[in-house]
This record gives C-alpha cells, sequence and structure tokens, in this order.
C-alpha cells in the first residue's frame, strides 16, 4: 500500500465497508482461537498488512484478556497506533524491528504470534515466518490474500498494477508459507480461507473503484460516498456505533453458507494456515 494511504487511516477512521468486515470475520476466529486454546499471550508482527487502520488487529484479544505485543518496522506508525491504542484504553507493548529480519524476544514467549497479510511487504518474508515460529510457544496463524479471487485480478491487470510492483506476489502461495512453518517443527491444525462477502475484493472504496473504471454516474458514485456511507471498526471499538457489527455481518451469508472450501476458495478474499508446535518441542 502506498505509504499515503496508511498514513491517512491512522486519523480517518472512515475505513469503508468491506474493511470492517473483514475485521469482523477476523475478530470472530480469532477469539474462537483464544477460547479453544486459552491464548494468554500472543505477538502480531509485522502490524501492518491489512489496509485500513494500522495495528489495531489485535484489540479484540486484548479485551479477551490477552497480553498483547506489537511489532512493526517504522516508528512513525508504531506511534501513532500506540495513540490509537491509548484512545481505546487497552494496554499492549509496542515493539520497533527496523528490518523485520529477527524479533527480540526469547524463544517461546508467547502463545500465539500472527500475522495478516503482510508478508509480501517484508524483504526477507521467510526470515519473519521463522521468527514467529520462533517466539511461540504453541500456535503460528498466517492469512495472506488470495490471488485467484476476481478482486485481485481486476486490481493486478487494470485497477491498480503498480501496487504490485512493491510488493513480493511470491508469498500469496499458502503451500510455500505452510512449508516453511512445518520445516519449524509445527504441525498443520487448519487450512482454509476467511474474509468471504459478496463483493470483490480490489482493497479501494467503492466510490474510488467506480473512478477507476471510468464510471462517472454521480448517482451511483452518491451510494458508496458521504455522510450515510461511513463505515469504521474504530466507531465501533469506541462505542459510537454499537449496530455496527450486526449491519455489517448481514452480509456474511456467503461467508456462513455450507459451500464446500474449493469453491468458497474462488472467491474468498484471504488464505490462511494455523499451526501448532508438535508436542516433542514444546517440552
Amino acid at each position: 500500500m502506498p505509504e499515503a494511504a496508511w498514513e491517512r487511516y491512522l486519523t480517518d477512521y472512515n475505513e469503508g465497508l468491506g474493511l470492517v468486515y473483514e475485521r469482523l470475520i477476523l475478530n470472530d476466529y480469532l477469539e474462537g482461537l483464544q477460547r479453544r486454546y486459552a491464548l494468554e499471550s500472543v505477538v502480531e508482527a509485522p502490524i501492518f498488512g491489512m489496509a485500513g487502520v494500522s495495528g489495531i488487529n489485535s484489540v479484540h484479544l486484548a479485551r479477551l484478556g490477552c497480553q498483547v505485543t506489537l511489532v512493526d518496522d517504522n516508528q512513525r506508525r508504531l506511534t501513532a497506533v500506540q495513540r490509537i491504542w491509548g484512545e481505546l484504553g487497552l494496554p499492549a507493548r509496542f515493539q520497533l524491528s527496523p528490518a523485520m529480519r529477527s524479533l527480540p524476544f526469547p524463544s517461546a514467549s508467547f502463545d500465539l504470534a500472527w500475522q495478516w497479510a503482510g508478508l509480501w511487504y517484508l524483504f526477507s518474508p521467510e526470515a519473519l515466518l521463522k521468527e514467529l515460529c520462533r517466539v511461540s510457544r504453541r500456535l503460528v496463524f498466517v492469512a495472506m490474500p488470495n490471488p485467484r479471487q476476481p478482486g485481485y485480478l481486476l486490481r493486478k491487470y487494470l485497477v491498480e498494477p503498480e501496487f504490485f510492483r512493491h510488493v513480493n506476489e511470491a508469498w500469496t502461495a499458502i503451500g510455500r508459507i505452510r512449508a516453511t512453518i512445518v520445516a519449524q517443527g509445527y504441525r498443520i491444525v487448519e487450512q482454509g480461507v476467511m474474509d468471504v462477502p459478496p463483493w470483490p475484493d480490489t482493497v479501494m472504496p467503492a466510490a474510488q473503484l467506480l473512478g477507476k473504471l471510468g464510471i462517472r454516474s454521480r448517482r451511483l458514485q452518491s451510494r458508496f460516498q458521504g455522510e450515510g456511507w461511513r463505515w469504521s471498526t474504530m466507531d465501533y471499538y469506541l462505542g459510537r456505533e454499537p449496530g455496527m457489527r450486526e449491519r455489517v455481518l448481514r452480509y456474511a451469508w456467503l461467508e456462513r453458507s455450507r459451500l464446500p472450501r474449493w469453491l468458497k476458495g474462488l472467491w474468498a478474499h484471504h488464505r490462511y494456515v494455523l499451526a501448532e508446535r508438535v508436542e516433542s518441542d514444546r517440552a
């Protein structure tokens, strides 16, 4: 994501419907992990990956009582994220790791080490993956954009081809991520798809997408902007929009359907793996 984009959302919390949906679906998954494994400590590294407001992916885990550590390679972004967590009144530890090749923690420091959609921005994704495995005592969870879904292809070849000059698409290959994690002494617990709303994922607001596609209809553009079209995870977290979750998750009918995973995988915005350290290594 261009630098100006992530900087904007450190103060402008109007992310768009797609991003709020993505966060709420992710929250439900993380809550399931916390309850299933009784997680007490988590590290997210790096915190930059998902579009919109940086650094708030682990908020729900903190609200569930987990001790949260957030790592990033950009001090300006990390400082802003610390302010955002202050607005939310939540504790967290913030750690700078400029190269993201090593994490400044002892081995087996956290119950969960995880990352969402950020590997392809890194100079050495494999080194970071190995570090996530090293600092976790139990679980590693990693998700990346799904290169098969139509919105990804639309973005790559028509809407925003310049973006792909700044990322390493090789790390959208979930098999490569899975193999790297397994080689560190983990077994795969789950592999699946997540974030399956009824719209394609082009990682930009609908009004902006229409403009990129050359659609200049004022009537259509007005449906996706203005005061009546505000979607903000922060508003929900701060109690300003208590009905936000219900409004957003009415679009989760495809996510919750019984369609086979391979079929959902043609449309899902993200693919993920969850791995657990093998018992011999945990002893």
